[in-house]
């Protein structure tokens, strides 16, 4: 039996990068797959592809600042699909990469009404569907900056913070109903975003890319390490883990 077999899995930003390396690693393992995603056409990508391999797969149009349209998006799930098993709260924006006293507060509120407001949003609506089985597995994205601290993009690193602060409140919340809350923390991955910082780095995408690789012990991440790391935390292999977090990043928190 394949390790998601027969479970429903919610995965939001799954339209590109980590979260769409995610959705082809849990359709590989029989998960049934929702993309959230408000890029529609990355979105119906990641479904095509999870289809073409024999996968089921659904995409939803779901911006996670939007309460209505979490909402709408979790019924249409559970009406297709099924109630939601898993939850894997992914999508997130940088945001302005200035000091924070040149940062505004719409640049500030921008930041947190996606990555923290949009986690909170579709935990906040999925959660009482696995409340009813008492069952469910929840994994947030944060960073290796909720753990350390770095010289750029203070929203960004915030917020990453606050989500490593939720996950371990929602764990103690939610164990009585054997839900388990769990945080991955990635290190430097050669998403579409990360390549696009380094062709706009001085000196280029070589140089940037040479940069970062010096500061990972390993190597560099790519998203499918993140993306079996998250698929850990979601099986029930994970059974006895929450309120935890998980840290792929090739050493870099290590030194």
């Amino acid at each position: 039996m394949k390790r998601l077999e027969r479970k429903t899995a919610i995965i939001t930003g799954a339209g590109t990068g980590i979260g769409r390396s995610t959705a082809l690693r849990f359709a590989e393992e029989n998960a049934r797959v929702a993309v959230f995603d408000v890029v529609n056409t990355a979105g119906e990508e990641t479904v095509a592809r999870i289809k073409e391999a024999g996968g089921d797969a659904i995409f939803v149009a779901v911006d996670v600042t939007e309460e209505a349209q979490v909402r709408a998006g979790v019924e249409e799930v559970v009406r297709r699909l099924g109630p939601p098993d898993i939850l894997v709260n992914n999508a997130a924006i940088t945001g302005a990469n200035k000091l924070a006293h040149e940062v505004s507060v719409d640049e500030w509120d921008k930041v947190f009404s996606v990555n923290v407001r949009g986690s909170f949003l579709c935990t906040k609506h999925v959660v009482p569907h696995m409340m009813q089985k008492r069952a469910g597995a929840i994994v947030n994205f944060s960073s290796i900056y909720a753990l350390i601290g770095n010289n750029d993009i203070p929203p960004y690193h915030a917020t990453k913070g606050a989500i490593l602060a939720m996950t371990k409140t929602d764990a103690l919340c939610y164990a009585q109903y054997g839900i388990r809350v769990n945080a991955v923390h990635p290190g430097s991955t050669k998403t579409p975003l990360f390549m696009k910082a380094g062709e706009t780095y001085p000196g280029g995408l070589e140089v940037y890319l040479d940069m970062m690789t010096k500061l990972h012990p390993l190597r560099l991440g790519e998203p499918i390490d993140v993306a079996n790391c998250v698929l850990f935390l979601a099986s029930d292999e994970a059974g006895f883990v929450t309120g935890t977090s998980l840290v792929c990043d090739g050493g870099y928190t290590a030194q």
